[in-house]
């Protein structure tokens, strides 16, 4: 559950930094519209246009994060879920044979 932990800290990384991102560029921009570098809309227009773009390239860099974390957790032997639940089946599976078999041995 540790490398569970150690990617929702990563993507929480990943979160907060595109709040600050965010809150810096808006802040850029509100002191352009006050030297008149921009008007409002122009402005308005810029962020909306540099967060879509922003996103665009983090949602990618997170879609590489995640392929790489479940190379590593491939590498190091950790199962995946799909495959936990096959076994857990299985298992379910030779419990019920067991005792199934036990029952004719008693009776």
């Amino acid at each position: 559950m540790e490398n569970n932990n150690l990617l929702r800290q990563l993507l929480m990384i990943g979160v907060g930094t595109t709040s600050l991102v965010a809150e810096q560029l808006r802040q850029v921009t509100e002191e352009w519209v006050r030297d008149g570098k921009f008007n409002p809309e122009q402005a308005r227009s810029f962020v909306d246009d540099f967060m879509k773009q922003f996103n665009t390239v983090n949602g990618s860099v997170e879609d590489q994060l995640h392929r790489q974390f479940r190379n590593v957790l491939q590498d190091l032997g950790v199962p995946r879920q799909a495959e936990m639940d096959e076994l857990r089946g299985r298992l379910d599976r030779l419990e019920r044979q067991v005792r199934d078999l036990e029952n004719k041995l008693w009776r």
